[in-house]
């Protein structure tokens, strides 16, 4: 394997410290997915250089022009505060001719505005749940042919940001209280989205051309009885202890027949085709008891710690962490 100069490139509060080894440092749950990458790029045999950003090109620009590195892997999930702007920073550096790894800016831009993705999975007939945008300050009208339950998210925002139990609506009064706390916390839109009742699925996928979809995991409410919605919450995705109290767990899908899982397959195939997304990618699903999928969302560049849902769907496909940071490398170096 040929050793690569390798640019982390991060947001500028999360890079991580040069003293950070201790894997119960209380620092490390901050740092956690760049410290991964960059242990696992550094025992690869990689030369890394991590740069940090915030709203400025110039780090990149400058390490680039200096340091001539082989490829960047990505981890920037914003630039300047928001996330809508991350693929400008891709953009970048497809201008000044670098590979990096994930996704390409096109990929970006159609899979982060959540009602564009919809749009375009509904147009090629994937089951997407019945949503409504709520732009940031714009009147919010009580509608009666609005079909509750809904789920109230940020339109733009990733891992679970501004989801409580208090998303899930049942009424315009309700809808009106979320849709605003949406737009105060965010800065940004909301959408509303049907609540759809059944199991929780997430598929990972590599691949630029050829693709590979690793074994699904699934979101489980072991206590069905506690009085909360099934639901990834902000408090369901971060906080382990929450989990353990309310009896909800991350694990490998279980009971799904090989018909089910060679459907759910194809459609997520075609989805990453459909937005154009490469690199790697993970899909959100929710299945009701009928059997129908419905796709929920698409993110591109997905968490990827070694315990996240990526790497541990990896990991039961015997990719190993390692090998699994330098298949993105290579599917960077290949894009």
């Amino acid at each position: 394997m040929k050793k690569l100069r390798v640019i982390l490139l991060v947001h500028s509060t999360l890079m991580p410290p040069e003293d950070l080894v201790n894997l119960e440092d209380p620092r490390m749950e901050k740092f956690m997915t760049e410290y991964d990458v960059k242990s696992a790029l550094m025992q690869l045999g990689h030369d890394v250089k991590v740069v940090g950003m915030y709203d400025d090109l110039a780090p990149i620009r400058s390490t680039i022009e200096e340091w001539q590195p082989d490829i960047v892997f990505n981890l920037l999930e914003e630039f300047a505060g928001n996330p809508a702007f991350d693929y400008y920073v891709v953009s970048y550096l497809e201008m000044m001719k670098v590979p990096y790894t994930g996704c390409n800016p096109r990929g970006l831009l159609l899979a982060r505005d959540k009602a564009l993705s919809k749009k375009l999975l509904s147009f090629h007939h994937i089951n997407v749940p019945d949503f409504i945008v709520f732009p940031k300050d714009r009147a919010i009208r009580k509608n009666k042919r609005r079909q509750y339950p809904m789920i109230i998210k940020s339109l733009m925002e990733e891992g679970s940001v501004g989801i409580a139990q208090a998303s899930y609506v049942e009424n315009d009064e309700q809808l009106k209280e979320r849709v605003t706390l949406i737009h105060e916390k965010t800065g940004g839109d909301a959408i509303a989205e049907q609540y759809i009742d059944g199991r929780e699925l997430y598929v990972s996928i590599l691949g630029n051309t050829k693709l590979t979809v690793l074994p699904l995991r699934e979101l489980t409410f072991n206590n069905t009885d506690n009085g909360i919605q099934r639901m990834a919450t902000y408090k369901v995705k971060w906080d382990n202890n929450y989990r353990d109290r309310w009896g909800i767990e991350y694990q490998s899908a279980r009971n799904l027949s090989g018909g089910l899982l060679e459907r759910i397959t194809r459609l997520c195939k075609r989805a990453y085709k459909i937005l154009d997304l490469n690199g790697y990618a993970r899909f959100d699903l929710r299945m009701n008891e009928d059997g129908k999928v419905y796709l929920l969302e698409a993110n591109p560049n997905p968490a990827i710690a070694h315990n996240d849902e990526c790497a541990l769907s990896a990991e039961k496909a015997g990719i190993e962490y390692q090998n699994l940071i330098q298949r993105i490398i290579n599917l960077g170096m290949r894009a």
